[in-house]
């Protein structure tokens, strides 16, 4: 672990975090955390908390963690979704050889439900990615 402390630390909330200013210069040596702003990584907003100024260096510490956050949680998402896609594989081969039909009685409206409303907004978007292609290229003739 490594013994020096960051400047910044930043408490994860849902739409952003609270930054605070990490100070270990006092004389009782001990960690002390100031909170100088509020991040809102939904509208891109730093809030200096209270009556504080931020420096030009807190804003650019903000502004580049609020970049790094939003591109993390992008890519959380794109996790998820092809981790659900192996969950729906998973699911086709419990149903084909596993599941019971108390089970499958269980669980078949539900999920006939969400594929079908999952396949209607997946073709309706592939169906306006297509028209967008066209109506490009029929632009750059």
């Amino acid at each position: 672990m490594s013994t020096e402390l960051p400047e910044y630390y930043f408490r994860v909330r849902d739409n952003g975090a609270a930054v605070f200013k990490v100070d270990t210069e006092n004389r009782q040596r001990r960690i002390e955390m100031d909170q100088i702003a509020v991040a809102n990584i939904r509208n891109g907003e730093i809030k200096a908390q209270g009556a504080r100024e931020l420096s030009p260096e807190d804003v650019k510490v903000i502004k580049d963690w609020m970049e790094a956050r939003i591109a993390l949680l992008a890519a959380r998402d794109i996790d998820d979704i092809h981790r659900a896609v192996d969950y729906m594989n998973l699911t086709t081969h419990w149903a084909q050889t596993k599941a019971t039909d108390d089970q499958l009685e269980d669980v078949t409206d539900a999920l006939l439900m969400a594929m079908h409303d999952l396949r209607t907004v997946l073709i309706r978007k592939k169906a306006d990615r297509l028209m967008k292609g066209r109506e490009d290229v029929s632009d750059d003739d």
